[in-house]
């Protein structure tokens, strides 16, 4: 029988639209398909304007999770609100032909306060924002967030605003363009403004035949010039840039046009480029450099220079990259130490003697505590279960394939526990460890042998009063942070099972959407609204 494809779309009337033209088009190709809601943590906030936010891709992320997950098996998107690159083992398999990329004005009442000071204008978009004041300085731009509808009737109901930018896509979509909506041509739009997307994982070659079926080239092309532009210049969605790319059907030429905006819109920087069809690999970093040598990295520098007062402390009970924490804005002060020490222990030979056929591995330190004590070629087992994808993959670059992999440790537990033909285990572990896998394998007659690979040492930190919230990565972290500190303070948490043992002791727990340290720093990030 052949494969549904599940459509994850947001929930909203034009994410829902923009599912269901892809559902037709899959469908009419002979494909049987069914569409998949998730809600989007850009749909439930909407008290704060989107740059304002801080978080990269979100109205993307909860389908990307949803995707690694395996609810879903492709996702559709508006490109413009998708980040530059994509999470990893997720592709872009197809770019549906791009409609009306132009920002229209929905007009509340007439156009004669244009040429009044006190004009007053909405919109949610930095870009919007900037450009509108870089051409109506003596105006005033206030905040519109919600989905088309509820965009249109908070104009309809404003007793100040003088009208309200739209994406001219959006409202032709569903029907909405009024009759007097002026097109913004002078506006240089949002990059891929006007494009739907579809990603799907790299590796579901099913649902990458079908979906090339629906790639249109030439918006491929353009959107992805005006995409590589906006990465160049490493805006994402807290700098006002706008990108264009067409092309010239006569001259067979792509033409670019591109702007940097300061946030009060104050100064600017326009590029304007061709390059020949075929000949295009340049042209987007061209411009960028064009953008970047004209003083781009000074005028983004200076906008977040002048927001960066640190308003909130943050403590990571585990030490972080400096990558890592240059996910945080600069209002954002963070700290951090190892508040859990690991020690390899060295394992008995006697354990490899003979091929084992399930082995059982939670975490990163017990994959390293294996390889601590033998070589890849020493190492002998035939099914290999473990938790997390990260450990999958460390697991996969330096021991052997794995069988399955689970969230957390109750979700392994539970599927060893009915799939499991040979009822015995090797589980490596700490000697700090949940009592849950094993607990509920030998519950279903499943014979435990642990192996103790690895010590946890406590090693806690006394923190001061003034930080507002505390990482954590770990139960074993949360034992020894209580050691010397107090809980009154946030905690931020990698994964469930290690909140579930922060809410024995903390009011306030909050959980990150995927089991990382980015994710969890993402989570801090959305928190504080930087």
């Amino acid at each position: 029988m052949q494969k549904i494809i599940r459509i994850g779309t947001r929930e909203s009337q034009l994410a829902l639209w923009q599912a269901n033209k892809v559902r037709k088009e899959l469908e009419e190709l002979g494909y049987e398909t069914k569409i998949v809601p998730i809600k989007s943590a850009g749909d439930i906030i909407l008290d704060k304007p989107l740059y304002e936010l801080g978080i990269t891709g979100i109205f993307t992320k909860n389908l990307d999770i949803a995707m690694l997950n395996g609810d879903i098996d492709i996702a559709v998107h508006s490109l413009k609100d998708v980040p530059t690159s994509l999470p990893e083992g997720m592709i872009q398999a197809a770019v549906l032909k791009r409609a009306n990329y132009a920002d229209l004005l929905v007009l509340k009442d007439t156009e004669e306060f244009f040429g009044q000071p006190g004009g007053i204008i909405a919109t949610g978009s930095l870009r919007r924002r900037a450009m509108w004041l870089n051409r109506y300085p003596t105006h005033k731009v206030e905040d519109l967030r919600g989905n088309v509808n509820t965009r249109l009737q908070k104009l309809e109901d404003s007793e100040n605003w003088n009208g309200a930018i739209f994406a001219a896509a959006g409202l032709e979509r569903l029907g909405k363009r009024s009759k007097g909506a002026i097109p913004l041509t002078w506006m240089i739009p949002a990059p891929a403004q006007g494009a739907i997307m579809i990603a799907c994982l790299e590796k579901d070659q099913f649902v990458i035949d079908a979906c090339e079926q629906l790639n249109h080239y030439e918006t491929q092309v353009c959107v992805g010039i005006e995409r590589e532009f906006l990465k160049q210049l490493e805006g994402g969605c807290t700098a006002p840039i706008g990108a264009l790319a067409y092309v010239d059907e006569k001259t067979e030429e792509i033409n670019f046009k591109g702007i940097l905006l300061k946030k009060d819109g104050s100064k600017k920087i326009t590029v304007n480029k061709t390059a020949k069809m075929g000949r295009h690999r340049f042209l987007a970093k061209d411009c960028a450099d064009y953008v970047i040598n004209r003083g781009g990295k000074e005028m983004m520098l200076a906008d977040m220079e002048g927001e960066s007062v640190v308003n909130q402390k943050i403590y990571s009970t585990k030490k972080l990259s400096e990558v890592q924490k240059k996910i945080l804005p600069n209002t954002i002060g963070i700290e951090d130490s190892d508040f859990i020490k690991i020690r390899f222990n060295r394992i008995s030979p006697k354990v490899m003697k003979t091929e084992l056929e399930n082995v059982i591995i939670t975490s990163q330190n017990g994959v390293e505590a294996i390889l601590n004590s033998f070589t890849k070629d020493e190492i002998k087992f035939k099914n290999i279960f473990c938790v997390g994808r990260r450990t999958k993959k460390l697991i996969e670059n330096r021991i052997g394939k794995v069988a399955h992999v689970a969230k957390n440790a109750t979700k392994l537990s539970e599927y060893l526990a009915k799939e499991l033909e040979n009822k015995e285990v090797t589980y490596f572990c700490s000697d700090l460890r949940l009592d849950i896998l094993p607990v509920t394998l030998k519950a279903h007659n499943i014979i435990v042998n642990e192996v103790e690979a690895y010590k946890t040492m406590l090693s806690p930190e006394k923190i001061n009063d003034d930080f507002a919230g505390v990482l954590f990565y770990s139960p074993s972290g949360i034992e020894s942070y209580l050691t010397k500190n107090t809980t009154n303070k946030i905690a931020y948490c990698i994964g469930e099972t290690t909140a579930k043992e922060a809410r024995k002791h903390f009011e306030n727990v909050k959980v990150a959407n995927m089991p990382s340290a980015e994710s969890l720093l993402e989570l801090v990030k959305n928190q504080y609204n930087s």
